[in-house]
């Protein structure tokens, strides 16, 4: 009987499939693509979600996302991304590829939420656990570039910070407090606007 791949083992395939497809050559504030990857699945680990949200932080960006146009495997081979991270963590990628935040962003705190899939121009509602997914791996993602680039924090902190709070009822205590810290400097008085 074959016993179940270890999470290490998982983490360990796809970080192979990523510096195949040139992660550690391409430019992302903090160093590379790979390096933010990483950082983002050792976050979402950190704030004690499951295996499959992690793979799905170390691999959020194969298809591109809207705020990051390269994409590192095209979308007719989603059944590839589905054999390496597994068909739960590979819904959570395309969710979060597929998002057209200038679309989904303005109405993120309606009930239920829609979303509009900048693909194939359908809409949607997520499930409240692909929700609060989307939701995590957004935040991880976001405090993870603004970390990295003082100019994108100064910029985008307090808006990023009204967007989160607007949802707040929906993300982790984990994923909140760190919006808080990292974020709430940058709004208000004193703090710098978007």
């Amino acid at each position: 009987m074959n016993e179940p791949e270890s999470l290490a083992s998982r983490r360990n395939r796809v970080e192979r499939f990523l510096r195949d497809r040139g992660t550690e050559t391409i430019d992302h504030p903090g160093g590379t693509l790979l390096a933010h990857l990483g950082r983002v699945a050792d976050t979402l680990a950190a704030w004690g979600h499951d295996g499959d949200l992690q793979l799905a932080g170390l691999a959020h960006a194969v298809y591109g996302t809207d705020g990051f146009g390269v994409s590192l495997v095209e979308l007719s081979d989603r059944a590839t991304v589905v054999e390496l991270v597994g068909a739960r963590a590979e819904g959570w990628i395309y969710q979060y590829a597929a998002c057209d935040r200038g679309t989904v962003y303005p109405g993120i705190d309606a009930d239920p939420v829609r979303f509009r899939d900048r693909f194939t121009g359908g809409e949607f509602e997520p499930s409240e656990p692909d929700f609060r997914a989307f939701l995590e791996l957004t935040v991880a993602n976001e405090l993870d570039v603004l970390a990295q680039n003082a100019e994108l924090a100064a910029k985008y902190s307090a808006g990023l910070y009204e967007l989160f709070a607007r949802v707040r009822s929906h993300l982790s205590p984990s994923a909140w407090s760190a919006c808080e810290g990292q974020l709430a400097p940058f709004s208000g008085p004193g703090g710098h606007t978007s």
